[in-house]
């Protein structure tokens, strides 16, 4: 068997909070029961809804996540930055992406810390990326192996070039900064502009494609391997296949409530929620204000942001056979989260108030329809706003933690305030990895600013992080603890210091409903001072001539 015949010992498995992170009063973690280091599978979705997989209440069929889910973890209060390009640097690095410079621009590079390709690699992992990067770093520079994919933004998922393919209009993309094309990457050769050749071409497709291809290349050693698997989809422009989208043809047609309120009492039923999660006041249009073609079009575009979800799910269960045929399995940790909440942006270009190619059906190459305000607040039911946000349902995505391996009592939900910012901790606790002491440019890495959570998978008692965990993009910054939520929202133009503090009770108002503020100045004051001090170390720059 596998886990059986890998040679590297597991050095430290479910090891407590390490590498200059702060100490805790964790529970003693679970025996380690395997005598291997897992195979580690990171699964990073694009603007995913928090209740739009099965598992949390959605209608859309992910039934091999819900799988993963119901055999594993699922964490309901996992936090990230907002924002697709900060989030994957706090991922990547388990530093803010103030510290590592990709908080402002995805026009950076990571230019502080490592990565966890740095730190695996080292301890005999063979490291894979596969899709979305979002930054100017080439991952095979930063300790991955190899690495196919995206190394930029948005593109479009039939073909990311700028060259129509024969019998196709040319591909909707956006211009801008984008005028010459998206940089996708094959290991060291970047093409700017890539248009393949393959007519039945679709990133979701193609990137599980190369991530099994890399499965199989690791399996043919007794190496354990760490494979990043970052999707574009469910981000515009929306592309789904035409069976994807038939299946859903009739599922949105009565509009926006009935999908909202039928997503919070299932949600209820799960158990993913209970009464501390109130039902947010929806912002959504009333689906009978709508003109028949305005209804028609609306319940098409979420026909095919669900195809895209359920395409999702498709691909990944040809992962998981993967990993089954060929032994790997049992001893693979996978992750599976997202980099914010649904987006409500719309891509326009040039003033207009036209989707890019609307000429084209929704759907198709052609044409780069988004998901709008209305729908994004009903994909992330029950919470409030969407990405970019700092509220609950900007920053707050689903997390999904299986290994039949190691998790204890599976089907367990996890409500432990937790962060991208924690994953890298993690994974070094189950690897033995250790926390490298230098960064490429030789000197020492700042300490780690996550919690290991390694200690769930065996038990549900609460981690006592030791200090909050911070946001802060665009007009928004927040300060969570495990009871309190401070946040504020500026108004246009302005930065993010200069909005009004907002205080939410996370014990009884996981929705932020009910703005407490006023009748609690002290944990206003406490929680304030903490972002201040933490804005401080991370941004010392930060100014009132700073742009946000």
């Amino acid at each position: 068997m596998h886990i059986l015949t890998r040679l590297t010992p597991l050095l430290c498995a479910f090891a407590l909070a390490a590498c200059g992170q702060p100490a805790n009063d964790s529970p003693e973690p679970a025996e380690q029961p395997a005598a291997a280091p897992p195979d580690i599978v990171l699964i990073l979705v694009d603007d995913l809804g928090w209740s739009d997989l099965g598992a949390f209440g959605g209608e859309i069929a992910t039934p091999q996540l819900d799988e993963l889910a119901e055999q594993g973890l699922r964490f309901t209060q996992f936090h990230t930055t907002a924002k697709c390009f900060p989030s994957r640097g706090a991922l990547l690095t388990g530093l803010y992406p103030e510290q590592v410079g990709m908080d402002e621009s995805p026009f950076s590079r990571i230019d502080t810390g490592v990565t966890i390709a740095e730190a695996l690699g080292p301890a005999g992992y063979r490291t894979y990326m596969v899709g979305k990067h979002h930054a100017l770093d080439n991952p095979v520079d930063r300790g991955f192996d190899r690495y196919v994919g995206l190394r930029d933004g948005a593109s479009n998922h039939f073909n990311p070039g700028l060259t129509a393919r024969p019998g196709e209009p040319p591909p909707a993309r956006k211009r801008g900064r984008a005028r010459d094309g998206r940089w996708f990457c094959f290991d060291r050769d970047c093409v700017q502009g890539y248009t393949p050749d393959d007519p039945d071409y679709y990133s979701t497709d193609f990137y599980t494609d190369r991530a099994i291809e890399f499965v199989e290349d690791a399996a043919d050693s007794n190496e354990p391997f760490f494979l990043y698997l970052a999707y574009q989809a469910p981000h515009d422009p929306l592309h789904a296949w035409p069976e994807d989208i038939g299946k859903y043809a009739q599922t949105y047609t009565g509009g926006f409530e009935p999908i909202a309120a039928a997503r919070y009492a299932r949600m209820r039923e799960l158990g993913v929620i209970d009464d501390r999660y109130p039902r947010s006041a929806p912002t959504f249009r009333d689906w009978s204000a709508l003109t028949p073609e305005q209804q028609r079009e609306a319940s098409l575009t979420m026909a095919v942001y669900a195809a895209m979800t359920d395409r999702l799910d498709q691909n990944l269960s040809h992962l998981v056979a993967a990993l089954k045929r060929l032994d790997r399995y049992e001893n693979t940790l996978i992750l599976f989260t997202s980099d914010n909440g649904a987006s409500a942006e719309l891509v326009r270009e040039d003033g207009s108030d036209e989707d890019i190619g609307a000429e084209h059906p929704i759907g198709t190459v052609g044409r780069w329809a988004s998901l709008g305000a209305d729908w994004a607040n009903v994909s992330n039911t029950p919470f409030r706003y969407y990405k970019n946000h700092s509220h609950e349902g900007g920053s707050t995505s689903p997390l999904i933690v299986h290994w039949p391996a190691a998790v204890r009592a599976p089907g367990r939900i996890v409500d432990a305030n937790s962060h991208l910012i924690d994953v890298f901790p993690t994974l070094l606790a189950v690897s033995g990895a250790a926390y490298p002491v230098e960064q490429p440019d030789g000197a020492a890495p700042p300490p780690l600013e996550g919690a290991d959570l390694s200690p769930y998978f065996g038990s549900g008692a609460l981690i006592e992080r030791g200090r909050p965990v911070f946001q802060r993009w665009q007009r928004g910054r927040s300060v969570r603890t495990e009871r309190w939520k401070l946040l504020s929202w500026a108004a246009p133009g302005q930065r993010p210091e200069d909005g009004a503090w907002e205080l939410y009770d996370m014990a009884s108002d996981r929705t932020e409903t009910v703005d407490v503020a006023g009748e609690n100045p002290e944990v206003v004051a406490e929680l304030a001072a903490a972002y201040e001090a933490w804005i401080d170390r991370v941004k010392p720059a930060t100014s009132a001539t700073d742009e946000p």
